[in-house]
């Protein structure tokens, strides 16, 4: 299954931790080359990578703030010198930044939430898209957020509403790419043990969202790797383009 991925090139944003990096794992047992990406978690980002060797993989590290324009540019750069292509793109990079109630909105903190979530994914879009274009193939896995549906809990409206973006966005992406081979898809994640949560959300918050879950438990990243590898793959997916595909044990169901 997915044997289509061995050798593929694939760039991981935010892959030192959570999600991201379990992403990078599963791609590694399938022989896939990938570029680790990280911001400020050098040491976790590492680990990543010796993991992705140790699975049968490839692993690149490549880092910088993906709020900055010119880093962008860097990080695919450097994805192209050491792979020679890019054959996934996984915009996965993003945050909360901090639960923030409207009357305490400030222009930087609305900026920041959208240079972190928004901005950033466009930057990616623009610059590898044409990469994939001259390949003429190519697939794009974006990030959203259950958030996107429901638009958020306590404090992270904004956050759902970039996330809501996310998800718009990618639907007309895929419309705009699809003649050049490209397909462009999103994992919505659901409530996911990752340290986004125990950044930003307590005990009690976790214990009220688990409630409104059927399967009664929070998911893991783990859980969501096998999407990934599932989009990424043109021999299991093929004919898949424009969907946020919700993974979120049935607390929401399209």
């Amino acid at each position: 299954m997915a044997s289509d991925l061995e050798g593929k090139a694939v760039l991981i944003t935010g892959a030192s931790t959570g999600i991201g990096a379990a992403a990078a794992r599963a791609f590694a047992r399938l022989g896939s080359r990938v570029a680790v990406h990280y911001n400020t978690s050098r040491d976790a980002a590492e680990k990543v990578a010796a993991d992705v060797r140790a699975l049968g993989g490839e692993a690149s590290l490549v880092g910088g703030d993906v709020t900055d324009g010119s880093v962008i540019k860097r990080i695919v750069a450097e994805t192209l010198n050491a792979f020679g292509r890019i054959d996934v793109l996984i915009n996965n990079a993003g945050g909360l930044v901090a639960r923030t109630r409207i009357e305490d909105y400030s222009e930087a903190f609305l900026q920041k939430v959208l240079a972190l979530n928004v901005i950033h994914v466009a930057l990616f879009m623009r610059e590898v898209i044409p990469v994939m274009r001259r390949q003429k193939k190519g697939n794009v896995i974006n990030v959203s957020s259950i958030a996107a549906r429901h638009g958020g809990g306590a404090g992270a409206i904004i956050y759902a509403g970039a996330k809501g973006f996310i998800s718009t966005a990618t639907h007309g992406w895929a419309k705009e790419v699809v003649g050049d081979g490209i397909r462009v898809n999103a994992v919505s994640p659901g409530v996911i043990t990752t340290p986004f949560h125990e950044r930003y959300s307590t005990p009690e918050q976790l214990k009220g969202m688990q409630a409104t879950i059927p399967m009664n438990r929070l998911g893991t990243a783990d859980e969501c790797a096998g999407t990934f590898v599932y989009l990424a793959s043109d021999e299991l997916s093929g004919y898949v383009t424009g969907q946020v595909i919700e993974v979120n044990g049935g607390q929401y169901m399209p």
